[in-house]
């Protein structure tokens, strides 16, 4: 959006991650300028990493830099004990702020990247393909595996039980690269800190598990402990939905590349979507991942209307 852009012109990404005022107004504009039912506040699933001594910087083009990656057991063993309320006090205050512009009628989702994922980026050092340097620590040392995964675990649901106590109405768990493991390896490696997360939580407002390319992991992703299971759209909904069972809410799946294409087409996708739903309830309507640089903003607002159109509350 102009707006957002007009931002980043004077402030760099992470600095306006750390600004909560700018954090909460660009949150606060998206939701209320495209009409949506929800906003998920402005933030990072890799902001964990700054209190953990990693290093953390973005490069233009590159992505996400991780200055001092963990590969090692020792490294493992040298990471800081540290307070989430004090290192990261910055995204709670950015909740707050947005829960008090939108109050009630547009709830604000907090999140957190889940342990797997913010693990792959914590010893690739970066984003990767293969996620070589991470399996090969995983497959090798799977003791330290296990406590880096139990350390990541325990402070990212300190860190959503913040967002939760700043306002947040329900909180997402991202895992962005778990669709590179096997089944198996999801189940052993994966799965039981997931699980200690959502547990962590309990029931006090709705969780949300997205990852993609999880398509051959949801029969034990539906065990993970969420209340809502978030696919890509590399499998059709109902196929999805049939695997997770009906107690678990879903959300997805449109791909924000069709976001690119002509309004007939936009409106015809999701209306195959919403069918597929089959009017059940427990759907939430939404990308099957975040939305592309680039995107016409006018073409969002035609799905928006769509769903509205198409869709049954």
């Amino acid at each position: 959006m102009p707006e957002y852009r007009a931002i980043r012109e004077r402030v760099s990404f992470l600095e306006l991650c750390r600004n909560s005022e700018l954090a909460a107004e660009v949150t606060v504009h998206a939701a209320r300028s495209l009409e949506v039912d929800a906003a998920i506040v402005f933030a990072d699933i890799l902001l964990l990493l700054e209190p953990m001594g990693l290093g953390l910087r973005f490069e233009k083009g590159d992505g996400p830099v991780i200055e001092r990656p963990l590969r090692s057991p020792a490294d493992i063993a040298a990471l800081p004990a540290f307070d989430v309320r004090d290192g990261l006090s910055f995204v709670a205050k950015t909740v707050e702020l947005t829960c008090a512009a939108l109050g009630d009628d547009i709830p604000t989702i907090g999140f957190a990247g889940a342990p797997f994922t913010v693990a792959s980026y914590a010893i690739e050092g970066g984003s990767s393909r293969n996620f070589v340097e991470t399996k090969k620590l995983m497959y090798a040392y799977p003791h330290a595996w296990g406590t880096l995964m139990n350390y990541i675990a325990d402070r990212t649901a300190e860190y959503l039980a913040m967002q939760i106590d700043a306002g947040a109405h329900a909180v997402q768990l991202f895992d962005s690269w778990v669709g590179c493991l096997t089944p198996e390896d999801y189940r052993r490696y994966v799965l039981p800190y997931t699980h200690r997360v959502f547990s962590a939580l309990g029931s006090r407002v709705p969780a949300i598990y997205f990852g993609t390319d999880t398509a051959t992991l949801l029969d034990s992703i539906r065990i993970c402990g969420a209340s809502v299971v978030g696919i890509d759209w590399r499998i059709e909904l109902d196929a999805a939905w049939n695997v997770l069972g009906p107690d678990i809410a879903i959300q997805g799946n449109f791909d924000p590349v069709k976001l690119f294409a002509d309004p007939a087409t936009i409106r015809s996708e999701a209306r195959a979507i919403l069918a597929r739903a089959g009017g059940r309830p427990g759907h939430i309507f939404n990308l099957g991942h975040g939305v592309l640089p680039g995107t016409p903003v006018d073409n969002v607002r035609t799905l928006i209307d769509a769903v509205r159109e198409y869709g049954v509350a």
